[in-house]
């Protein structure tokens, strides 16, 4: 498991973070319904080759998570400017899936924030996204949120389930659904999703064009979440090279295929380049 000792208050909420290793900086960015810990078998390996600055969005893992929480995409870029900022950053490397990619790309659009490379897997970047379940429970939040724990516990796991092609194990599911239950976390999932709105990629992706660094655009094959045809398109439009194709992977490419990520940071940024 990945410690996360620090905690920063951004935007009026704390985010917890953590930092690993030696070299040029690299900031992981994880994304929903996920935490930091999706990186837990991939940090250890990136860290005799980068600083590795890792951080759960707000209103996950063991950020702040309260009622009325803005935890939209809206903020999660200007919490990365602010950790940024505070890391004294201007130009780190950057990992990012899912949420983490659509943070990414807005931190740089509509914040500035420069990168050294960026390196972005099964994202939410490009409309419309969000999968049948999600658009259920933004329909019905009051009702999925009012549901008793061992079903709210059912859905949870089914749910996480879905995001892997290759079964995830129980400790993984342990580790991913922990977060959102009891009293603060399981209003908490249903809060998250009821504010997945569209418009935050709408606003940013007509300014998608090539990065002034190296982009390598990754996508598990089996991916049921968000179609691998998004990812051939966003690599068409901010990466100067074609998507890489990760064969037997879901959404959750860090627990089908985390050599697969491990090996992309190192084709993308080696010894000698950094």
């Amino acid at each position: 498991m990945l410690e996360l000792p620090n905690t920063t208050t951004v935007q009026g909420n704390g985010v917890r973070w953590g930092k690993i290793g030696q070299g040029p900086p690299l900031i992981a960015l994880h994304g929903t319904p996920f935490s930091s810990q999706v990186w837990r078998r991939i940090v250890p390996h990136l860290a005799a080759h980068w600083t590795v600055y890792y951080f759960d969005l707000v209103g996950y893992g063991q950020s702040e998570m309260r009622a009325d929480q803005d935890v939209s995409l809206g903020v999660q870029n200007l919490v990365l400017a602010a950790l940024m900022q505070e890391w004294g950053l201007t130009r780190p490397h950057v990992l990012a899936h899912d949420f983490g990619g659509a943070t990414a790309l807005r931190g740089h659009f509509l914040n500035g924030l420069s990168y050294a490379s960026l390196t972005i897997f099964d994202a939410v970047a490009l409309s419309p996204w969000g999968s049948p379940f999600v658009q259920h429970v933004r329909r019905h939040p009051e009702a999925f949120a009012g549901m008793p724990d061992y079903m709210h516990l059912a859905v949870l796991r089914a749910y996480l389930q879905t995001s892997a092609h290759h079964p995830l194990s129980d400790q993984a599911l342990d580790i991913y659904a922990k977060p959102w239950m009891g009293p603060v976390g399981k209003p908490a999932f249903y809060r998250q999703i009821a504010q997945m709105d569209q418009k935050f990629t709408d606003e940013v992706q007509g300014q998608y064009r090539l990065l002034d660094c190296p982009v390598t655009v990754l996508w598990g094959e089996r991916d049921n979440w968000i179609p691998p045809d998004k990812g051939r398109q966003l690599a068409a439009l901010i990466s100067a090279h074609p998507v890489i194709p990760i064969p037997d992977a879901g959404h959750l490419v860090q627990e089908d295929a985390p050599e697969a990520l491990v090996a992309a940071m190192l084709r993308q940024c080696p010894p000698s380049a950094r």
